[in-house]
């Protein structure tokens, strides 16, 4: 018997981390997107809580630890990654008040930039990261949650 092989798609997630009116964004180091922004994030590894691959991201690309708010939303548009369909659950976090470390740039980020959110249009970022920011500001006025076709859902 032949064994079936499925093409599902992969779990990533991205996370917000908000400071003030600021969010921290990284310069990526590798294709597909170099030397654009995102934000911080990654592959889920098999076994993982996506909260605790969060938590994992984001100190292993910003040197922070962080703590988890909210989830944002899921996007998973199939387009949203030149690599394949891989879909992401989007978490917003932030700093703990006792927290002394400076964030520093570390494994796949090149840079990393505190940009404040009225800046943020001006730019560019990888994948579909300018949607999900524009999701999270209107996230901070209202609540809610966003996914990939929510707003086709509500017209």
């Amino acid at each position: 018997m032949k064994e079936q092989r499925y093409k599902n798609p992969i779990p990533t997630v991205d996370i917000i981390i908000q400071k003030d009116s600021r969010i921290l964004l990284v310069k990526r180091k590798k294709e597909p997107f170099k030397d654009l922004f995102a934000l911080p994030g990654g592959f889920v590894n098999e076994g993982e809580q996506v909260e605790d691959a969060a938590k994992r991201e984001a100190k292993e690309e910003t040197s922070l630890d962080i703590e988890l708010v909210d989830i944002l939303g899921v996007y998973s548009e199939p387009n949203r990654d030149p690599r394949g369909h891989i879909m992401s659950t989007v978490f917003v976090g932030k700093i703990p008040p006792n927290n002394k470390v400076e964030a520093l740039a570390q494994d796949d980020a090149a840079k990393i930039e505190w940009i404040n959110l009225e800046e943020v249009d001006n730019t560019q970022f990888a994948f579909d990261h300018q949607k999900i920011i524009s999701d999270y500001k209107k996230w901070k006025q209202s609540g809610g949650t966003f996914w990939s076709s929510r707003s086709l859902l509500l017209l």
